[in-house]
């Protein structure tokens, strides 16, 4: 029976695991290596200690609303998009109110994670931690990995060649960006179009000589904001959308999405995108087109090989006197703690059931949180995958045989794609992954009951925004407060908006 549970991190993650474990009887122990919670979202301006963090200017491309914690939403004179610091004072919110950090060890590295010399029967495991130089050895039932997405930057030098042999400038990866400064009256080459690389092209086009973007894909951009000023993931996400995608055909829906991105204006007129793309990406900036427009960002093929002092690219241009180049390659995953023989049983997140479990596990104590790409919030995608985990733990929810696991992830593994940019493109729907994660845990609303018991809140359910309240309305850790949250959505996003109200009586619309 799994009692103490071990959570590495207390990013948004770790502090989702801490929460769910104890609302399922359970006693968590999270393990933070800094000093303080929030992971990737505390910004700091040093990049010395090895932890990733955002830079200054960051703000979230999910909305409050559509990344809130299922049962905690975020205040409502909070913005719809936020900055790092009012999301981290969410967060602090949310564990104060939770009453999470004395469950919390900060300025405690896991060294290692080992299995038991029992692990086949009692599935427990052996933790070694240090803290100011001290080591201390425990023993779980249960272990959850709470790390994400950001450990290792990706840094591809072997894909550009004489970019440290011949090329006499400085380059960086983006996790050493902070701000603008170091980079004013530069000209400044930035590899990678995701969203990182979107952002940081903008804000350096207004303090460097020249900003030149290079890319390899296909890239359609949109905005935050969507139809009548709304934001886009709350007018873009929902049941009844999803259940278009699942009705259409597939080629169909790809013409109605495209053509939907360029209504807004024409990516092949930019050279980011066409029609005719079968490799492509999307990335939220408001600015990017504007600045392709002016001049100030120039949008590049490719890089085939640097010079001394220039970027030669694929198409054969070439690009003079490049002071600086930036690469925003992404990031690649790593559990150095875990023993060898645990991190032999999966490669990547594709080879875990359900993005979660290690199928070959003899015991299944072992759960890594919050490793998965989701074409919606990746909080809220960690938060499901935690509810259900913990259930699985406290006994409430079962997993099926080892074999029928094993056989789940080949059906779904995608070809390998071992480079940061490619892994993008392999997001998963957020409706879709969310829904399964929650079936599994029994606690995926029913739009057909609802229709039948409260009309009002199934057609809110189905027609509006797949926020994650949703998913507190049936099943274990059912919130009274969920219904009441669904169908004031729309207010708490319109009223940090209402600081002047104007007269609109006038309009018969």
């Amino acid at each position: 029976m799994v009692r103490r549970v071990a959570i590495i991190g207390a990013g948004v993650s770790g502090l989702a695991s801490v929460k769910c474990c104890l609302d399922e009887g359970l006693e968590p122990t999270c393990f933070e290596r800094s000093e303080d919670i929030g992971g990737l979202w505390r910004y700091t301006d040093s990049t010395d200690s090895g932890r990733v963090s955002v830079y200054r200017s960051v703000i979230t491309n999910t909305s409050k609303e559509m990344s809130c914690f299922s049962d905690f939403p975020c205040p409502e004179d909070f913005p719809s998009f936020l900055p790092h610091s009012l999301l981290l004072e969410y967060f602090r919110m949310y564990a104060r109110h939770f009453d999470l950090l004395r469950h919390i060890r900060f300025k405690t590295t896991a060294l290692s994670i080992r299995k038991r010399p029992d692990f086949a029967t009692s599935g427990q495991w052996e933790v070694v931690t240090e803290t100011d130089g001290d080591r201390e050895s425990h023993v779980f039932d249960a272990i959850m990995v709470c790390t994400g997405h950001y450990q290792e930057p990706y840094l591809p030098l072997a894909s550009f060649p004489g970019i440290n042999t011949r090329f006499k400038g400085q380059y960086l990866h983006s996790r050493e960006y902070k701000d603008v400064e170091a980079f004013r009256g530069k000209r400044v080459l930035v590899v990678g179009i995701g969203n990182t690389g979107g952002d940081l092209s903008v804000e350096l086009s207004h303090v460097a000589a020249k900003v030149f973007l290079s890319t390899r894909s296909s890239t359609w951009v949109f905005s935050r904001v969507s139809d009548h000023g709304f934001p886009f993931d709350m007018v873009s996400t929902t049941r009844f959308n999803h259940f278009l995608d699942w009705l259409l055909p597939s080629a169909l829906t790809k013409r109605i999405r495209f053509r939907k991105f360029n209504s807004w204006f024409n990516h092949a007129n930019y050279g980011l995108a066409s029609t005719k793309s079968s490799n492509f990406k999307i990335i939220i900036n408001e600015e990017l087109p504007f600045c392709l427009l002016s001049g100030t960002v120039v949008l590049k093929p490719n890089v085939k090989e640097f010079t001394e002092s220039s970027a030669v690219f694929e198409d054969g241009t070439t690009e003079e006197n490049i002071d600086v180049v930036l690469f925003a390659t992404g990031y690649i995953f790593s559990f150095p703690f875990l023993e060898e023989s645990v991190r032999s049983l999966f490669d990547d997140n594709r080879s875990l059931y359900k993005r979660i479990f290690p199928p070959q596990l003899e015991k299944p104590t072992l759960a890594i949180i919050g490793l998965v790409q989701l074409t919606g919030s990746v909080m809220v995608g960690a938060e499901m995958q935690a509810r259900w985990v913990t259930g699985i733990f406290a006994g409430w929810n079962k997993l099926p045989p080892a074999s029928r696991m094993t056989a789940d992830v080949l059906k779904k593994k995608p070809p390998v794609k071992r480079n940061p940019f490619e892994r993008e493109n392999l997001k998963i729907s957020f409706i879709s992954y969310t829904d399964e994660i929650a079936s599994c845990a029994g606690v995926k609303p029913n739009v057909l009951r609802l229709l039948l018991t409260d009309p009002r809140l199934a057609l809110a359910v189905f027609f509006g925004p797949c926020t994650p309240y949703q998913y507190r309305l049936v099943g274990r850790g059912k919130w009274s407060g969920a219904r009441e949250a669904i169908l004031t959505q729309w207010q708490r996003t319109l009223k940090p908006l209402r600081t002047r109200v104007v007269d609109d009586s006038s309009d018969g619309s």
